[in-house]
């Protein structure tokens, strides 16, 4: 004995299209967005495209206020890669691609200008790492990067990541 009848079957088939459609519209959902203009750098893994801020994927740069060492001096690092970022972009028309959104409502994309892969010429020149909790796309370039002692691999730094727990364990502890 068939318990779907024909019809009832045409009713399932509606109401399951209906929540994939809603599931695919929702935000984080794996719907791609594309944004095309010029951009300003944030910092060395975010910018701002037509108002929008964009997290590039898969990278992770140190902060704005971060530094680091060669040999015994400091130097600021995070400002450093901002200013990478900014030059590599600077004037020129940034092709956006991504279909995530992280916590804090920046797309989460890969960028291009002039058909290359910004996130992976970061890396490549040192200014990020691969941010391996979220993908492994750009561990090669960040091993090309550490083998030539290009930008942050010039020296000593903190891993990104655990230089902002670092900051935020310390401003819970009130210091």
């Amino acid at each position: 004995m068939d318990i779907f009848t024909r019809k009832s079957w045409k009713v399932v088939n509606r109401i399951a299209f209906a929540v994939l459609t809603i599931i695919l519209a929702a935000p984080g959902g794996a719907v791609a967005e594309d944004l095309t203009g010029t951009v300003v750098a944030v910092d060395g893994d975010t910018i701002e495209l037509n108002g929008d801020r964009i997290r590039l994927h898969g990278i992770d740069a140190p902060e704005k206020s971060q530094t680091c060492r060669v040999g015994a001096l400091p130097w600021a690092c995070g400002r450093g890669a901002q200013m990478f970022v900014a030059a590599a972009t600077g004037g020129q028309t940034v092709h956006c691609r991504g279909s995530k959104r992280d916590r804090y409502g920046r797309l989460v994309a890969v960028c291009y200008v002039q058909g290359l892969d910004i996130n992976a010429e970061i890396v490549r020149q040192g200014w990020a790492v691969a941010y391996r909790r979220y993908a492994m796309d750009y561990v090669g370039e960040e091993q090309e990067a550490q083998a030539a002692r290009r930008g942050l691999w010039q020296g000593e730094f903190v891993l990104p990541s655990e230089w902002r727990l670092g900051h935020r364990e310390t401003a819970a502890r009130g210091q």
